[in-house]
């Protein structure tokens, strides 16, 4: 158990929920998948925990977590995030949160997608590497802290899913014309550089810069190339 004044970081337990109440800077949220409930700190910053009044019906004490400068968004249960996806698996998705609404965060934070919250009907058919691709940028809900301070997260709504996508057959194309410059002594070309102020449906191709745009839920498709994708696709203008 954590001393008093000892620093914390967002996500770290500050003890159950049975034992404490959470004030500022804490949240209660369940653990590793459990149906026990903790309370966590939602910031970087030093633990405290305040007695209770002796007339209060409440004997448990407060915690709370004060921190020494301004912070960035941190994802709560329930926050609505933006994400990048760094690594599919069979079972998971792991991603890097770059958002929490429309406030970007100053901290790392890192969330994972499981197969049952991909999307909310034929969960046993999800196959996680027709849903997301590294690169991917996601909007996900945050359901709840799991493992390791990684914020289990779902896209198992309409307008939760892939907002951003990179084309595979671009990126094959383009790294072929890289190599091919390289050999011949061409002049390598400047790579076309991401901005995420505005998300909405595109990639950023290498070679050329183009839209991809939804055709449905399952899949988008690059104008250029026709080329088309699977993806768990989010509702545009959600």
């Amino acid at each position: 158990m954590q001393e008093e004044g000892e620093m914390v970081t967002p996500g770290e337990v500050l003890g159950k929920a049975t034992e404490l109440k959470a004030g500022k800077g804490a949240y209660i949220g369940s653990y590793r998948d459990t149906d026990i409930q903790y309370v966590f700190s939602s910031l970087t910053g030093l633990r405290r925990t305040l007695s209770p009044s002796p007339d209060s019906p409440d004997q448990r004490p407060t915690v709370e977590v004060t921190g020494h400068k301004a912070h960035g968004a941190v994802p709560e249960p329930g926050s609505v995030v933006i994400a990048r996806v760094t690594k599919v698996m069979a079972k998971t998705a792991s991603a890097d949160i770059m958002c929490v609404g429309p406030k970007s965060v100053q901290e790392k934070f890192t969330g994972i997608i499981r197969q049952q919250d991909v999307r909310a009907t034929e969960i046993d058919k999800v196959d996680m590497h027709l849903s997301f691709r590294p690169g991917d940028i996601v909007r996900a809900l945050v359901l709840s802290l799991g493992d390791a301070r990684a914020y289990y997260l779902s896209t198992a709504k309409n307008e939760l899913g892939v907002v951003s996508a990179e084309s595979a057959a671009e990126e094959e194309g383009a790294m072929s014309d890289l190599k091919s410059s390289a050999m011949v002594g061409l002049p390598m070309p400047s790579l076309l550089t991401r901005e995420y102020k505005n998300i909405h449906y595109r990639t950023h191709c290498l070679t050329t810069c183009a839209t991809m745009v939804p055709i449905s839920w399952t899949e988008m498709q690059c104008p250029l190339t026709g080329q088309i994708e699977q993806r768990k696709v989010a509702k545009v203008g959600s």
